[in-house]
């Protein structure tokens, strides 16, 4: 795949040393692409992410994997608040929601799939560390909205789709927010983050309530993680 250097001046050092283990996917939702490339290149904005897709499947590099983009903005993974220095950020060019959302092209897609290929080479990043800017900051943000073929992703091996799973699955607010902090989600704002859960997961019906399917993919998608004590055996 063909990278265009387009340097970005917002970035700074990941602190404490920490190295990327974390992939963050936005959408620019901006009425043009080269709007968004002028915006994440600007330094007055403070805003920036590693690489941007276009619609056409072009990727411009902004900011070097081992440098902190600015993308996130306040966030929160897996108890992780300082997801810039955890993350590589791809930004997809996108209207967004405001502008006229509409899906992603296949050859968009195509290019995604190939640097996450190249991004995981290099650092190893896990399937269920790959998320969207919503589901890391489910109070404020939408992208890269229901349209993300997420299951498509998963398929390709980046990502996680579950299967509904009944046994055992959430009946009370608490249950649930015990499953989503688990599998990652700030809990602070349980409808948003139930609403951020059904947008990649379930978005025939986005309400942010605790209805029996959404439980069933929680439970499933919570039982599709890597046991702790599995992790700290290795």
């Amino acid at each position: 795949m063909t990278i265009i250097d387009s340097p970005s001046p917002n970035f700074g050092p990941r602190r404490d040393g920490r190295r990327p283990d974390l992939l963050v996917l936005h959408y620019t939702g901006m009425k043009s692409a080269a709007e968004a490339l002028e915006r994440m290149r600007d330094p007055a904005s403070e805003v920036s992410a590693h690489y941007m897709i276009d619609e056409d499947g072009t990727c411009h590099r902004l900011v070097d994997e081992a440098m902190r983009a600015w993308h996130a903005g306040a966030a929160c993974w897996a108890g992780e608040r300082d997801v810039n220095s955890a993350a590589i950020g791809i930004e997809l060019v996108n209207p967004g929601h405001e502008h006229g959302y509409r899906g992603f092209p296949d050859a968009q897609i195509a290019a995604l799939l190939s640097l996450c290929a190249e991004i995981h080479a290099r650092h190893g990043i896990v399937p269920h560390r790959i998320v969207g800017h919503s589901d890391v900051a489910p109070a404020r943000k939408q992208d890269p909205g229901e349209l993300f073929p997420w299951k498509y992703m998963a398929q390709q091996g980046f990502g996680l789709w579950p299967k509904p799973n009944q046994k055992a699955a959430p009946v009370t607010a608490m249950e649930a927010a015990f499953l989503l902090a688990e599998i990652g989600y700030d809990i602070t704002d349980l409808p948003a983050a139930l609403a951020a859960f059904q947008r990649r997961y379930r978005p025939s019906l986005i309400d942010g309530q605790l209805d029996r399917e959404t439980a069933g993919l929680i439970n499933g998608l919570a039982g599709m993680l890597p046991r702790q004590d599995a992790l700290e055996a290795k």
